[in-house]
Parts: structure tokens; sequence; C-alpha cells
């Protein structure tokens, strides 16, 4: 996966306004982290239905792998179904298994099967469902975006399905080599010249770098770093990557930067 990404949307007025905290980012970083995947990308969006098209027409020409947690019941403010149609230039179809799920829930619950709940079953035309082990309200996935509903208790078996399903040749043992040096006396302007050589040089791995002003009895400093991704089967760092952290350690050296820490993270 050297090209492609995983991204994740959060729909929904009531995240974006405060009116309730977004649970999903630090779980879906955990899910994925559980099976060496790493997330590249977040978006939170309110329930503007142009913006939401804009955004998803973008992702869907991305080739990126991508879920998408609420915004996909019945009421008036639930648009993700309705905006991933129009993005894809498709309509919205009652899905006859979503349908059949549908009717089946409520059978079970005495509820009439009214024209609202069976249009929680409408999803853009050539989707396939997204098995619900919580309610049986099927979610939905069409060219590798995933939509789940916004409660969690149902979002996150989903999206676990959709990885165990789908993606398990893409499994790995870490998800990201993180290697770092925290450095004195030096500021982050004069290294940027470095960062950029070791970038041009290294171009598939991520240089960074954290400056921090200092508190707490902590002197000023920066955090200088290379990232990679791991590799499927592997469990050490792609190749290059330690060349490339000893030729950004030197360089740091040489424009008389103090390092008092290092740091070899996994993940």
């Amino acid at each position: 996966m050297t090209d492609r990404q995983i991204g994740l949307f959060i729909f929904g007025d009531e995240i974006v306004s405060g009116k309730r905290q977004d649970r999903h980012f630090e779980k879906v970083r955990e899910i994925l982290g559980a099976r060496g995947l790493a997330l590249s990308w977040v978006f939170y969006l309110g329930d503007d239905r142009a913006r939401c098209v804009r955004a998803l027409r973008e992702s869907f020409a991305s080739g990126d792998i991508v879920f998408s947690c609420g915004g996909i019941g019945s009421t008036p403010d639930d648009h993700t179904r309705q905006a991933a149609a129009e993005a894809l230039g498709v309509a919205l179809e009652l899905h006859p298994e979503a349908e059949r799920l549908i009717r089946e829930r409520a059978a079970d619950t005495g509820q009439p099967a009214t024209i609202e709940r069976l249009r929680m079953g409408e999803f853009p035309k050539g989707s396939s469902i997204i098995p619900n082990p919580y309610n049986k309200i099927a979610g939905f996935s069409i060219r590798e975006h995933y939509f789940v509903p916004g409660f969690p208790v149902m979002a996150w078996p989903m999206m676990e399905w959709v990885l165990q399903t789908h993606y398990t040749s893409l499994f790995r043992s870490v998800a990201e080599f993180d290697r770092s040096m925290i450095v004195l006396d030096l500021f982050e302007a004069t290294v940027t010249p470095l960062m950029q050589s070791i970038a041009q040089g290294y171009p598939q791995f991520k240089v960074y770098s954290l400056p921090s002003a200092g508190e707490a009895g902590v002197p000023r400093h920066v955090e200088l770093g290379i990232k990679a991704q791991g590799q499927p089967g592997g469990d050490g760092p792609p190749e290059g990557f330690e060349r490339a952290y000893q030729e950004f350690r030197a360089g740091v050296c040489a424009l008389g930067g103090k390092i008092s820490e290092e740091r070899d993270t996994r993940r």
C-alpha cells in the first residue's frame, strides 16, 4: 500500500458544533493499528449536502480506502447516502438484502416496516451491504468507501468486519516506524534545507519537524524525525530507512544541533 491511503469521514453537525464528542477518530486508529495499518487522513463534515458531495467526489477519485461514520439514517438531517449517490452520479435504490433485513428487524421488534425505515436501505446503485450485528440495519459500501452509522456500538464492529473480509492481505505486524531525535540549540529554519534534502533523497519516507517553545522546565527544542509505513509480512523497517535517519542525524550534528534524546517508535 505504498500509494493508497486509508481515510475517515465523520459526518454530523452535532460533532462539528460540539454537542457530541467524537469517539471515532481514536478508535479507528486503534482498530487499524491492531492490524498493522495506519490512518492517513480524517475529515469532519457537518450536514451541508453540497460540502459533503464535494468531499466525497474528491475521495472517490483518490483511490483511497475510506470509512465514513454517520448520516446514513432516514431523518431530514441525514445526507450521507444522498451525497454519495450524487458524488458518483448514480441514483439511490432500495437494496433488496437491506430491505429484507429492515423488514426482519421490524418484525422482531413488533414495529411496522414504514417508508421511513425502508429508506435506510436506499443506497447508491451498485452498492453492497455491510452487516450490522447490533440491529440488522445495514450500512453500505461502494468503490472501497464503507459507510456505517454514527453510533459506535454499530460502527466499530462493522468496520472490523470490513477489514477482516476485504483487507487481510494488507495486514502487517507494524503499521508505522518512527525514528526521531530531540535537538537543542537549533532553529527549525536552520534545519529546513537539510530536511528538504533528505525528503528529496528518500521520497518514500516522511520527514517531519515538531518545534517546542519549551515549558515547565523543558528547554526550547525541536523534534526531528522520519516515518515509514510497515511492509506486509515484514517485521523490520523498509529498506533505506536506517540509512536515511543516520544521514539526517549526521546533518543535524553538522549544523551544531545537540541531540538530547532519540526515540524509536513502532505502532
